[in-house]
């Protein structure tokens, strides 16, 4: 039986990828430009583990497709870990600061039970609403 890994800090898993791709000598590849695009490449293989299913399947998958879905999130966290890297952004701060932004546009007493966002719940009235 294998022994449980302990999930790093993220100081430790930003160290570790920036050794990882250093090793390699892949800084000159590792612009914020080609960063960014292999995120979004990644963020669409992860959209792909989920296509054609209902969402029913979606929120059951079998091992095997977990396991898929968890490279594909790895895959897209690693590359925003290194972006935020070469950027200099503190990830985890910003991710705090987005989420008081978020509180203040999306209050619980408007945003409870609905998807929609507010200037699209505004716009409803007048029937320019696109969902």
């Amino acid at each position: 039986m294998t022994k449980p890994q302990k999930s790093p800090s993220w100081p430790q898993l930003l160290r570790a990828q920036r050794r990882f791709a250093e090793a390699r000598e892949w800084q000159p590849f590792h612009t914020p430009k080609n960063l960014a695009m292999a995120l979004s490449v990644e963020a669409a293989e992860l959209v792909e583990c989920f296509q054609w299913l209902t969402p029913e399947q979606s929120a059951r998958l079998d091992a095997r497709a977990r396991r898929a879905v968890e490279h594909e999130m790895a895959d897209v966290m690693l590359y925003l870990l290194r972006l935020s890297d070469v950027l200099g952004v503190d990830l985890p701060l910003a991710a705090r600061r987005k989420m008081a932004i978020n509180a203040r546009k999306y209050p619980v007493s408007r945003s409870r039970g609905t998807a929609k966002r507010p200037s699209r719940r505004k716009a409803a009235g007048r029937g320019t609403t696109r969902v």
